[in-house]
């Protein structure tokens, strides 16, 4: 039996995406039904099989044989077999039992091919590699994805005499037009005219974001403003999508003055753009011109998933310039320490950080189409293959959905800038260590941040881990710990963010101690319903400061309105 290392995982994923194995898999699969080798191409299955010891193989195929023999004894007796899976939920996938077997059969071989992938002799970063390749392929596998083996698809097709068949195919040219599957009717937005509407103005400009300035809805504010910064790599109007779902629009009914980056949408003009530039001409930048604007030395900052690892990383710049530009900083959803990438690990190795390095690490882009694809890899059934069924084999449009056409509004990424927070975050963690990384000409340090932290992370977030989130606590404001408040939400990356407080969906847990593990503070915290947006509101008016008139105008002194929210910067589209 042979250990996989790295390298061999490597190897092995690209062969998934060799083209010759997979028209030989698929020639395979349409001449004759699965066996006991699994659903890999030939060769795929083979290499599996080596890495596992051979008692535990033959279990598995023993274990196989019995579940697949049972399965077609019910069809010989036309007994349709039972499917426990919503992609064949529908009573055309149980009327006939072909169709349920066809279903049964499938579900067999997945769990037998992530059986074989649990088996195999490698290190757990090495073994979730494996099962994220074969996850891949058992996904894009199901009978669901294909006309030939999709009962309702055939269904729809005979019913509308074929029209169904033409939209589809009419909607999957479309879609490579675009070069993405559509996730919603991207025609049903407009932003600034139904999302991103929270009024306001632009106050500043320069290469890298526009600074906006939201119009109080109050006639007092606290005396401190609030900065949001967003992450780089989406638009930053999934924070104010509509005014009921909109965070921003909520902060300024909290009674706060508020501005917002909205980074630009880099193109060839910025392919030299490094990290340092991020952090010095974009986040400390932003924080200058807000305090001043409101004249004040001391702001509350936040950032959300890779904007709160740039606003960290900018406030222990400036800390150790001397500067003590923050009063609090919330973190949603950020990670400081990389220990702990979730599923992101996949992609994140030294060959494929290297191959970035040397193809757009000296100049050059980071297309936004590659983070979207990558992205969708993440929940592929959800994000991909839905989608494929329900438009190109039934012909149904996807609904109208704010939160999906945001998220197919794809950034790009100057390539210095993505090559070095590839390598130095999620490849080696460098953020973490003390003095390990120099940044605008500082030793970054991020336990010169010595303000209240309200960090919140969400429970089934696949993207940034709840527990390496937790571990911000035990990087930043560590001499004044009970200053800091952890808050978990009930949901994923975005949906548990976006929780509106006046919907009253969903739950969060609490927990006013911060035990130096994670899983000590979940055994002492209470779930609360509803959003976890009232617990952050309370935060901030701790530390907003007194009440003041709110301003009665944008900007202040040479900082002068130069156009109205959400401004230009954020309607560029990725090449």
């Amino acid at each position: 039996m042979k250990t996989l290392t790295p390298q061999d995982a490597t190897a092995w994923m690209a062969k998934l995406s060799d083209p010759k194995a997979w028209q030989a898999f698929l020639q395979q699969s349409q001449t004759a039904p699965f066996n006991g080798a699994g659903m890999l191409p030939g060769p795929l299955s083979q290499d599996l099989a080596v890495l596992i010891e051979p008692a535990t193989l033959t279990k598995l195929q023993s274990d196989y044989v019995q579940e697949f023999s049972a399965l077609w004894q019910k069809l010989a007796s036309a007994q349709p077999a039972e499917v426990g899976d919503k992609r064949f939920s529908g009573e055309a996938w149980k009327a006939n039992p072909l169709h349920a077997f066809n279903a049964a059969a499938y579900l067999l071989n997945a769990r037998f091919m992530m059986a074989m992938a649990d088996s195999v002799s490698a290190a757990p970063k090495v073994k979730q590699r494996i099962r994220f390749a074969i996850q891949q392929t058992i996904d894009a596998m199901s009978p669901s994805n294909f006309l030939v083996t999709n009962p309702e698809a055939q269904k729809k097709l005979v019913e509308s005499k074929g029209e169904s068949l033409a939209k589809g195919i009419a909607l999957m040219l479309a879609d490579m037009g675009k070069g993405r599957i559509s996730q919603t009717d991207e025609s049903a937005f407009n932003v600034g005219g139904n999302v991103a509407t929270t009024e306001g103005a632009v106050v500043f400009e320069n290469e890298l974001f526009q600074l906006i300035q939201y119009k109080p809805l109050t006639k007092t504010v606290y005396e401190r403003p609030l900065l949001l910064v967003p992450p780089c790599i989406n638009k930053f109007y999934i924070m104010d999508l509509q005014p009921a779902n909109s965070l921003v629009r909520y902060a300024v009914e909290q009674g706060h003055t508020v501005f917002l980056v909205s980074w630009v949408n880099p193109d060839a003009s910025l392919k030299d753009a490094t990290w340092d530039d991020y952090i010095e001409n974009g986040a400390i930048k932003a924080i200058d011109v807000v305090r001043e604007i409101s004249g004040k030395d001391q702001i509350n900052a936040l950032g959300f998933c890779v904007g709160g690892t740039i606003v960290a990383t900018a406030l222990s710049v400036m800390l150790a310039r001397g500067e003590k530009p923050a009063a609090s900083v919330t973190l949603l959803t950020t990670l400081l320490d990389f220990s702990d990438t979730g599923v992101l690990e996949v992609y994140i190795d030294e060959d494929q950080v290297a191959r970035r390095e040397a193809s757009i690490g000296r100049g050059g882009m980071m297309p936004g189409r590659d983070f979207t694809a990558a992205f969708s890899s993440l929940r592929p059934n959800d994000l991909v293959w839905n989608y494929v069924e329900q438009s190109y084999l039934k012909g149904v449009e996807p609904p109208a959905f704010d939160l999906l056409y945001w998220n197919a509004d794809a950034t790009n990424l100057p390539g210095p800038m993505f090559c070095y927070y590839l390598r130095n975050m999620y490849l080696e963690n460098n953020l973490r260590e003390p003095g390990k990384l120099t940044v605008a000409g500082q030793a970054v340090d991020l336990g010169r941040i010595d303000v209240p932290a309200f960090l919140y992370a969400s429970k089934e977030d696949h993207i940034v881990p709840w527990k390496a989130a937790y571990e911000s606590l035990n990087l930043i404001n560590t001499k004044n710990r009970k200053q800091s408040r952890f808050v978990l939400g009930a949901s994923g990356h975005i949906a548990g963010v976006i929780n509106p407080a006046s919907k009253n969906k969903r739950s969060h847990w609490v927990n006013t101690e911060t035990p130096a593990d994670a899983d000590a503070w979940l055994a002492g915290a209470k779930e609360k319903p509803g959003s976890w947006w009232t617990e952050w509101a309370a935060f901030l008016a701790e530390n907003g400061g007194k009440e003041v008139s709110a301003p009665r105008s944008y900007g202040k002194g040479k900082y002068k309105p130069v156009e109205a929210a959400p401004g230009r910067y954020v309607t560029k589209k990725a090449a």
